[in-house]
């Protein structure tokens, strides 16, 4: 496939996978997101498979395991979770508008697409494996495991106390471990992409991808902020926690996005 078939392709894959979002409006950002990753991955194995080598084989296996793992993982949420039941009740009586949806999702498969775009042109290019490519794999994989941990990590505290909010563990280090965990796994993908761009089209396709990743993750960490807020603002230990841990980006002394409204995704 030429660079317009395999982004159009990764497009129909994304819109596919992504449409969960009509039966709950956040699982365009949630569900979707994990499927469409794991759905262009495999993609990418099927019509390569012939010039796969184990380098951009084992970057395909660890992204579309980690999409695997995400959507599987919100989708349970979604279902099991009374407070996902009581959102979905609230967008129901919300009546999200037909056309908001509609934008929303061609809009997110787009960003997907970008995402996944420096592995398509690795392909295109046919570049061989590289030094990027094995950075690329090694941060992917880092960025998997830190959001998995976190994941594990707030299910176990969150079990042990269900009112508390979670300042254990890989939270100890920042507030949303979770969102650090996609930002490192996408600067994997980013980075396996530098020797690989040969064209300003390529390059802002790359570029657009990881910018609206690091927005997406940093107006996820400010909604969590806000929520976080309501339900413990008076707590003295919260306060204190949240005074000291930084939000999303370890030993950098950001402690707070909710003022930045712009922030809204």
């Amino acid at each position: 496939m030429d660079m317009l078939q395999i982004l159009l392709s990764s497009g129909i894959a994304a819109l596919v996978l992504s449409c969960f979002g009509f039966w709950m409006y956040v699982f365009f950002f949630s569900v979707g997101y994990g499927y469409s990753i794991l759905g262009i991955s495999a993609l990418f194995l099927v019509v390569y498979r012939t010039s796969l080598t184990p380098l951009t084989l084992a970057m395909c296996a660890v992204l579309g395991l980690y999409g695997l793992r995400l959507g599987t993982f919100l989708l349970a949420r979604g279902i099991k979770s009374a407070s996902y039941k009581e959102l979905f009740k609230n967008e129901v009586k919300s009546k999200v508008p037909f056309g908001v949806k509609l934008a929303i999702w061609l809009s997110v498969s787009l960003l997907y697409v970008c995402q996944m775009s420096p592995l398509a042109f690795r392909f295109v290019n046919k570049t061989g494996d590289d030094a990027f490519l094995i950075a690329g794999i090694a941060l992917v994989a880092l960025g998997f495991l830190t959001e998995w941990f976190s994941d594990i990590q707030k299910g176990a505290a969150k079990k042990k106390n269900p009112k508390s909010f979670v300042s254990t563990g890989l939270y100890r280090i920042v507030r949303c471990p979770n969102y650090l965990g996609e930002l490192i796994l996408w600067t994997g993908v980013f980075v396996s992409g530098i020797s690989v761009c040969n064209s300003v089209l390529q390059w802002v396709f790359a570029a657009l991808g990881y910018v609206g990743i690091i927005y997406v993750m940093f107006s996820g960490a400010r909604r969590l902020e806000l929520r976080q807020d309501r339900v413990y603002g008076e707590n003295p230990e919260y306060q204190a926690y949240i005074a000291k841990t930084p939000i999303l980006l370890p030993f950098i002394p950001i402690y707070s996005v909710k003022k930045h409204k712009w922030l809204v995704a």
